[in-house]
């Protein structure tokens, strides 16, 4: 499977009264042609910085560097916005986590759902409305007719945001960012957001990133895994071998705080990871999980590299000193 995005030393930098904060601190990463890549880290850690540099969405002040980010080998680094707005909608698009701010109060969804496919030459505003009747459908929208005349504050939080899964493929993208799409989203209703969206990837053929917090959510959908913590992406892998054996001491937490079905007793305490993140502003030296991790000593002063074990045809990669003490030790069993 060919490589569609390739992410080489990303960093977004972002200027405060205390000094710079480094919200994405040189992070590396690949998504290949139609996989769905999970990014997940607890808030703060970069995942939206992250997708907003990708789509060069990033605020004014904000500093973006990178030695390269290649989209089907277009260095998106080097286009400019006129450049980056014909990519967006028609070749990337993005799901954002609350459909009530991303779509426009002042428009029907009907307009909103045509307006990119319309920017494109040969395109008849009839083929446009086809187009979104059967995205519409495809999406689990009924009376799809009627919600082309409404507007987005006459709709549910779960049917907005099945709108804007639809706006997204409206023009056939390779790629889609998805921001979190089921946070606002009672249980319900995400496990359907999720599965249509699986389902939808594989009918397309599109790559997704699909950015989350939940581990569970991680486990039903992903094909590849990319944790971020503090800034960095501090482990890869494939899903399973990830959940299978983590390598880093922050993956094996976040997995360790998750209860399992028929081991975790009823009512009992469940486990954290103790402390706190660091704080990214100003200078940041060595490893910055080394203050919440049991495995630490002096080496982790100076900031780990990222290192590769298992299959060279399915790498795990991991950035820690420590790797192969936390890989000897009990692999995991959760979300069984």
């Amino acid at each position: 499977m060919s490589v569609l995005l390739d992410v080489k030393n990303l960093r977004v930098d972002l200027p405060t009264g205390n000094g710079m904060l480094h919200a994405v601190r040189g992070i590396d990463f690949q998504v290949r042609r139609g996989e769905m890549l999970c990014l997940v880290g607890e808030s703060g850690c970069g995942k939206s910085m992250t997708s907003l540099a990708l789509m060069g969405l990033l605020p004014r002040r904000a500093q973006c560097s990178a030695d390269h980010v290649s989209f089907d080998g277009v260095d998106l680094m080097g286009l400019h916005e006129r450049q980056l707005m014909q990519l967006r909608g028609k070749r990337m698009a993005m799901i954002f986590q609350e459909p009530m701010t991303s779509l426009n109060p002042a428009y029907t969804l009907g307009n909103q759902l045509c307006e990119a496919l319309l920017q494109q030459s040969g395109v008849s505003r009839a083929e446009a409305r086809e187009r979104a009747l059967y995205l519409l459908h495809r999406t689990g929208i009924a009376n799809a007719e009627d919600r082309l005349r409404q507007y987005p504050h006459q709709l549910s939080g779960g049917l907005r945001q099945r709108v804007m899964i639809a706006m997204s493929l409206m023009c056939s993208p390779d790629l889609i960012i998805a921001d979190e799409p089921t946070t606002a989203l009672d249980v319900t209703i995400q496990a359907q957001i999720l599965r249509m969206i699986r389902d939808l990837q594989r009918e397309f053929g599109t790559a997704v990133i699909f950015i989350t917090h939940d581990l569970g959510v991680v486990s039903r959908i992903a094909d590849r895994v990319a944790v971020m913590y503090a800034g960095q992406v501090v482990e890869t892998a494939e899903v399973a071998q990830l959940f299978r054996q983590p390598r880093h001491p922050y993956t094996r937490g976040l997995l360790n705080c998750i209860p399992v079905r028929g081991k975790t007793p009823p009512g009992s305490r469940l486990q954290a990871i103790a402390g706190v993140v660091p704080s990214l502003v100003g200078t940041v030296t060595g490893c910055t999980f080394r203050n919440r991790c049991a495995l630490a000593d002096a080496g982790c002063e100076i900031e780990p590299p990222m290192a590769v074990r298992g299959d060279p045809t399915h790498p795990h990669l991991a950035r820690c000193h420590k790797l192969d003490a936390v890989g000897q030790t009990e692999s995991m069993e959760v979300l069984a």
